[in-house]
């Protein structure tokens, strides 16, 4: 069984070196960039597969080889680019299936533990522009566990203070690599990172000799004690009483189950309400961002000495040296991040509250995330108010505002995390839409946003068509036409009133019958507001607007009684020597004496030689 094994191999490293040899026609340059096109090497340009022991044989073949590879050359040797193509190689026949899809990660984590920290930035930058690649085929059942475990023993290698940077890439890979609703990374049993402890100093400082005598200076006999103030404010500690106060909260920090006893959590408070006071009493120290930050990017030169940033440097561990504890209080950079610390504590706390845990009950949760611990009304005001107190903090200083609101959106963001953990990880994907249903949703898009032809009016316009007579000297004309000042006559109106009711009696709707009505009633109004002019004691025989007749019929019979007297009462008129024409006060002309008017107005006056004149007049009315 040996022989055809052995065969088997030297066959898969034949056909390997020969696809290598290729790769370096296609590609002449040493860089990692750009990868090798995947149609160089599809179906029979790759790896042939005629064999039930071909995955093994080529496993065996591209493993020696790599080796080979790397024990002869440096990752900063231009030969080295035979490495890039190697692994390009056995990237494009895995997915294919003419190998095994997981071995390219496996010659990747090799050559991970076989380079320093160096190289492994140069590594990972291979990684990064072939991402896409690697995770495109075979992901959830080949390649995931083999990708995070090649990148979690990178991250054991890398130091959090001075590889930060490094060690964001290699998150920043991971989090671009697996799916958003992934479980791989998700704790959840809701476990506290309990082992990172704070170690500090808790030896207690000498205290002042008790046998030592103590100088007082001399009283009076009736002096009277001094009086004792007693402020709110509260106490702001020194750095010698506050140092064991301030380090202990880290203990709370990383397990916050601690604080379910009554005893620890009102220690806990008096900790965190003396924290917050001598932050608000020492002077700030803003550390300017290092040079190295600040390279690429322009600025002018009165801009770089006015601003100030706070330092970028990570640091995964607090120093907790009693000398340095004073200048880490005046550190702000220092300050948020205890206070960061503080506010997903207080998110903790405020979960545990009885509203809380209604809203959450609607919902199947897992066992190993519940308390049975319930805060307090008391205690739920002191989170809330100590919340408050410091996001009030958090927006003083440099750029607070914008750092507060970046925290509250993270905390923010993470509470729906933590309630997904809660609901056992529900996947969050949803399938793709039927092609169907994809189509008739363009297609409804499509319609509602096309062109419509519109109305020539649209519905409920006014009729605006008089705004498109240009002709000004007719319409300064049309607005003298006497039709729109002269005043109807009584009888008009009275008519109008008679036709309105007749049809209000043949209304089809009420919203007709009330237009009628309303029509009818100010018909009405104009018609006793006439004749209360010359006729006011006729109005009595009117019934609530009923009977308008009769206000008019006895001056149209006076009218027709006095025609043929004017006539004559006129000729004496003129005969009396009386005054000529009298013009009124609307432009009409009138004779003296008793005689017809002008101008559409019926006047009966008298006069003699000199004498005044009487006029009586219904407006509309002429003999």
């Amino acid at each position: 069984m040996a022989g055809p094994k052995i065969a088997s191999a030297v066959n898969a490293t034949a056909c390997l070196s020969a696809l290598l040899a290729r790769a370096r026609q296609l590609k002449q340059s040493s860089s990692i960039d750009p990868p090798l096109p995947a149609s160089e090497f599809q179906g029979a340009l790759g790896l042939p597969s005629t064999s039930p022991t071909h995955f093994t044989a080529v496993d065996v073949a591209a493993r020696q080889m790599f080796q080979d590879l790397v024990s002869s050359r440096t990752i900063d040797d231009p030969a080295f680019v035979d490495i890039w193509s190697l692994l390009d190689i056995i990237l494009i026949c895995g997915d294919q299936d003419q190998c095994e899809p997981a071995l390219v990660w496996w010659l990747i984590e090799e050559l991970l533990d076989s380079q320093s920290i160096e190289g492994c930035r140069i590594v990972f930058d291979y990684l990064e522009s072939r991402r896409e690649r690697l995770i495109a085929k075979n992901f959830q059942k080949k390649k995931d566990l083999v990708i995070l475990r090649s990148c979690n023993e990178l991250l054991r290698r890398l130091s959090r203070a001075e590889d930060s940077v490094f060690c964001g890439r290699v998150f920043i890979f991971l989090f671009q690599s697996f799916p958003l609703g992934d479980r791989s990374s998700v704790n959840l049993r809701g476990e506290f990172h309990v082992e990172n402890v704070t170690a500090f100093d808790e030896t207690l400082q000498p205290a002042v000799d008790a046998t030592q005598d103590i100088v007082l200076p001399d009283a009076k006999p009736d002096s009277q004690p001094p009086e004792i103030q007693v402020t709110a404010e509260p106490e702001v500690l020194d750095e010698d009483r506050l140092y064991p106060i301030f380090w202990t909260l880290q203990k709370v920090f990383s397990n916050p189950p601690f604080l379910l006893t009554p005893d620890h959590f009102a220690e806990f408070k008096r900790g965190l309400e003396a924290t917050l006071v001598k932050f608000r009493h020492v002077p700030k120290v803003i550390q300017p961002i290092a040079s190295e930050a600040r390279r690429g990017i322009k600025r002018k030169a009165e801009d770089m000495n006015q601003q100030y940033e706070l330092a970028s440097a990570f640091n995964p561990k607090y120093l907790t040296n009693r000398d340095l504890f004073k200048l880490e209080l005046s550190d702000l950079a220092f300050q948020r991040h205890i206070l960061v610390q503080a506010l997903i504590l207080l998110d903790f706390l405020l979960s545990l509250t009885d509203k809380a845990k209604k809203r959450m009950g609607e919902v199947p949760t897992q066992k190993a995330l519940q308390y049975d611990f319930t805060l307090s009304d008391e205690d739920t005001e002191w989170c809330q108010k100590t919340k408050k107190s410091i996001g009030d903090y958090l927006d003083e200083g440099p750029d607070g505002k914008f750092y507060h609101r970046m925290v509250d959106t993270v905390l923010s963001r993470d509470k729906n995390w933590v309630r997904w953990k809660l609901e056992s990880c529900a996947p969050i994907s949803k399938a793709s839409l039927p092609p169907k249903e994809f189509a008739d949703a363009k297609e409804g898009a499509r319609t509602a946003c096309s062109v419509k032809r519109l109305r020539s009016t649209p519905m409920r316009s006014l009729d605006l068509s008089f705004l498109s007579d240009t002709d000004g000297s007719r319409g300064w004309e049309s607005l003298k036409e006497s039709a729109r000042t002269v005043v109807p006559s009584g009888p008009v109106l009275v008519k109008k009133v008679q036709a309105t009711e007749l049809d209000i009696d043949f209304a089809s709707s009420d919203a007709e019958r009330q237009s009628l009505t309303a029509s009818k009633t100010a018909n009405t109004w104009r018609v006793l507001r006439l004749a209360a002019a010359s006729q006011l004691s006729l109005l009595d025989k009117v019934d609530d607007g009923r009977n308008l007749g009769c206000l008019f019929q006895a001056k149209v019979a006076s009218a027709a009684g006095t025609s043929g007297e004017s006539g004559r009462s006129g000729g004496r008129a003129a005969e009396s020597g009386g005054a000529g024409e009298l013009e009124g006060k609307d432009g009409s002309s009138w004779r003296d004496g008793r005689g017809e008017g002008e101008g559409g107005l019926e006047g009966v006056g008298t006069g003699g030689s000199g004498g005044g004149l009487v006029q009586e007049v219904v407006m509309g009315e002429a003999s």
